[in-house]
């Protein structure tokens, strides 16, 4: 892959032999982001933890302090009282039946995460085939089936974001954008670091964070001193 000579220049910056302290990376992955645009932060975590074993799986939720930088759209499927509810929450959709064909023959996804209540499950696993690839399903342990719509719609708008591992149990998260300063980052990244250290299996053996690099969309990675962050 052809690297353009931006890319090459902030590249130059980064030892990647080195593992930094968590302030360090920050500050070379702000420094690295030189896109036209505001490039998010993403942080990629390598865990020892093996997914296909029920007791090693990862997964849940948690809301950074200063958000993505992203505007969310949130999907809300309820009925009753709770349609109001959502709507008053901040809800940007809120539905039931009416919004399967939608979503299974017209490929609407004009959303980025979907609340449910647990009364209206039956309805969304119809879906489970197409929203389940694209990580859209909702899923209790992430918080997102749940009777509380007010706080699900409120945390999602407030930045929360869902972890869990990959096929190759790896955690991708985003931890915010270029343009927040290098304190914000910190705070939304030390509060992910303690979620994770929170969920992590009682059944792993052996180390769980195998490697952590910090990236902004276009620019090179960071490798962080991941012993300064398991506990």
């Amino acid at each position: 892959m052809k690297r353009g000579k931006k890319y090459l220049d902030a590249a130059k910056s980064i030892d990647r032999a080195a593992q930094y302290d968590t302030e360090e990376a920050i500050a070379l992955v702000k420094k690295s982001a030189t896109a036209k645009f505001d490039e998010t932060i993403e942080c990629h975590i390598r865990t020892g933890c093996d997914g296909r074993h029920a007791d090693q799986q990862v997964r849940g939720a948690v809301v950074l302090p200063h958000g993505t930088g992203k505007t969310v759209k949130v999907l809300v499927f309820a009925k009753g009282d709770k349609v109001d509810e959502a709507l008053a929450a901040g809800a940007d959709f809120v539905g039931g039946d009416e919004l399967i064909p939608k979503i299974q023959n017209e490929g609407w996804f004009d959303f980025d995460v979907v609340v449910a209540t647990p009364d209206m499950m039956g309805v969304v696993g119809r879906l489970g085939r197409v929203l389940g690839p694209k990580g859209l399903m909702p899923n209790p342990k992430a918080g997102t089936v749940t009777m509380d719509v007010t706080k699900a719609v409120n945390d999602i708008k407030a930045g929360k974001i869902e972890y869990r591992l990959d096929k190759t149990n790896i955690i991708h998260v985003p931890v915010g954008k270029a343009s927040f300063t290098e304190e914000q980052l910190t705070d939304n990244f030390n509060a992910l670091v303690d979620a994770l250290n929170k969920a992590k299996p009682s059944a792993l053996k052996g180390q769980y964070f195998k490697s952590v690099t910090l990236t902004s969309t276009m620019g090179p990675g960071v490798k962080l001193n991941v012993a300064k962050l398991s506990n």
